[in-house]
């Protein structure tokens, strides 16, 4: 199969196939043992790759070894060759993933027998390309990685688990904040990842073309985005949030937003900046540029903030299209313009969807606050019921949506037998948890607690941040901040939801928002990783919860069973139901 969002491997004589589905910045492979179960001496895949124009492949390593491979965290980690992977999908970050080429994976059975030797079975081989945009001229998705809480962070990082030379402990301090950490460039490129850079490259774009800008700001602390708007002069215009909140909002005059709103006023001029906040909040982060060859548009929930950049895990669209800028620019206006919520809800831009004007690619945007009588929750909650194979979502602030029919409709797809429905949402942010929560396809409801990263961590692995808050790091806000649904990705009918929308009421009638719905298998296909990348992340934290109290003192991958009555490793995935529809979806 040749297309721009998945590829299979081709070796009939193996006895397991291979299917690899397209990311940015990142892979699915996904296996699935051809006829029958596995033998009981299968203990996993080998996954090797070669990047393009490359002379060797490089073994995807493994964290976790068989006993006594690995004890400790200073240990090496292994190459899969050596320390196989149980797991029938992997994700997997290519070390150069923006190199242009194909990208050659091959995945080999590796077996061990009785006296533990292994020996190799038969591989697919599959090449993918993994290109700098997802949709090369029109459309390019990017995610900041979210990873504070994991062990290639502290590794590379944080080894002593404090944040604090990193990013700053207040968000008042975001503007004047200067990092002690000496690898702190590398470390913004590795948490940004292809979010903050593509960001950063359109605001740099901008400026080269001497390019007109408009921008929507919530949270607004980062420097490096502030100075670029300053250079700007007067061809930018600017509304930034200025709600109220406990302890000192967006409003209070000594707020990241307020300095930089007194800043932008001298370098745009005072009638090119605005303070606004609808019936509750102003809530975009979005960019637009309009120029000579320059025409783009940020949408998605990456904050321009500390957080939104380096901590959260978030996403942003980047809309190459004239005609996307300049339906952006008429709803700018209409921001703009009004003095109250109500005065955009009666406009008509805030009425249905927009086409973002992408040729060969249906995409549409839509803009709150509605009217009750234009809403768009009750749209999507039809959408969402209307799914046939799954339902992936990562979404902040689940906890709004017990009234409206997004919480619903989300929990009658986990429920159903015939969809697979996981994903990950918010918990609220306390002592103990993360604020973290996993819904799993099993119907099940799991919070991710700090003692899962800090408490009694089993070896090989060592302690990991346990959030962002005070000078320990203890809560500082939320962690997961995507707002996307992914609906049947593996589909013709393939489509996905995704802005700065949070799928609430509040969002659909009180605060300024965008909702982006784009029906396409290769941009449904991203999300339907990250969506993956984030629930196993956070899964795997929380397994420990599962427990009840005998988790293993070292994880370890597990030997062919030497009796009758032993199960492998591969056992679960043929026995119980959730598992066998998560191994074939995706395989």
């Amino acid at each position: 199969m040749k297309n721009s969002y998945q590829v299979t491997g081709t070796n009939a004589n193996a006895p397991f196939t291979l299917k690899i589905h397209r990311g940015d910045g990142m892979l699915l492979l996904a296996m699935n043992w051809r006829q029958g179960k596995p033998p009981r001496d299968f203990v996993g895949f080998a996954i090797e790759y070669k990047e393009p124009k490359a002379d060797r492949f490089w073994p995807v390593p493994n964290r976790i070894g068989f006993p006594g491979q690995r004890k400790k965290p200073t240990d090496p980690m292994l190459p899969s060759t050596v320390a196989p992977i149980q797991k029938f999908r992997w994700v997997h970050f290519p070390w150069h993933a923006d190199k242009d080429g194909q990208f050659l994976y091959r995945v080999t059975p590796m077996f061990m027998d009785k006296l533990g030797t292994l020996s190799r079975g038969e591989p697919q081989e599959a090449s993918i390309a993994l290109m700098r945009e997802t949709v090369p001229g029109k459309l390019n998705v990017a995610f900041t990685r979210g990873y504070v809480s994991s062990q290639s962070f502290v590794e590379k990082f944080a080894p002593d688990r404090k944040l604090g030379s990193l990013i700053p402990d207040d968000a008042k301090d975001g503007l004047t904040f200067k990092p002690t950490n000496k690898k702190a460039e590398e470390a913004y490129k590795w948490m940004g990842f292809e979010a903050r850079a593509s960001i950063l490259d359109v605001l740099d774009e901008a400026i080269a073309a001497k390019a007109d800008v408009r921008v929507i700001a919530y949270d607004f602390n980062m420097p490096e985005i502030l100075s670029r708007l300053e250079r700007l002069g007067k061809r930018l215009k600017v509304i930034i949030d200025d709600s109220k909140a406990k302890g000192g909002g967006h409003n209070a005059k000594d707020s990241p937003e307020s300095v930089s709103e007194r800043r932008l006023r001298k370098s745009a001029g005072a009638g090119n900046v605005k303070r606004q906040h609808m019936a509750d909040l102003q809530h975009h982060k979005s960019i637009a540029v309009s120029g000579k060859g320059v025409h783009k548009v940020v949408y998605g929930s990456t904050n321009m903030s500390w957080r939104g950049f380096y901590v959260q895990s978030n996403n942003a669209v980047i809309v190459n299209s004239k005609d996307a800028v300049d339906d952006y620019f008429e709803v700018f206006e209409n921001y703009f313009s009004a003095e109250a919520a109500g005065d955009f809800r009666d406009s008509k831009v805030a009425k249905g969807w927009r086409d973002l004007g992408l040729r060969g690619l249906d995409g549409k945007v839509a803009f709150s606050p509605h009217t009750e009588e234009n809403g768009l929750l009750p749209v999507v909650g039809k959408d969402i019921a209307k799914a046939k194979s799954s339902v992936l979502f990562s979404l902040a602030f689940l906890g709004q949506m017990k009234n409206g029919p997004i919480g619903p409709a989300l929990g009658r797809a986990i429920k159903s037998r015939s969809v697979f429905a996981l994903g990950i949402a918010d918990a609220r942010v306390k002592e103990g948890n993360l604020g973290v929560a996993v819904l799993t396809a099993d119907n099940k409801k799991r919070v991710v607690r700090s003692s899962a990263l800090t408490g009694n961590v089993p070896a090989p692995f060592s302690t990991e941040p346990s959030g962002l808050s005070g000078s320990d790091g203890q809560h500082r806000g939320t962690r997961m901040h995507h707002k996307f649904v992914v609906l049947d990705f593996n589909t013709a009918d393939a489509r996905v939801y995704l802005g700065s929308y949070n799928f609430s009421e509040p969002a659909d009638t009180d605060n300024g928002e965008n909702l982006v719905l784009i029906k396409d298998r290769t941009v449904a296909t991203s999300y339907m990783i990250e969506a993956l990348r984030i629930y196993d992340h956070y899964r795997f934290r929380s397994a420990r919860e599962d427990a009840k109290g005998k988790s293993r003192k070292v994880l370890e991958l597990q030997l062919p069973p030497k009796k009758p009555s032993e199960k492998p490793w591969w056992q679960k995935d043929w026995d119980d139901p959730t598992s066998r529809r998560d191994r074939e979806l995706f395989a």
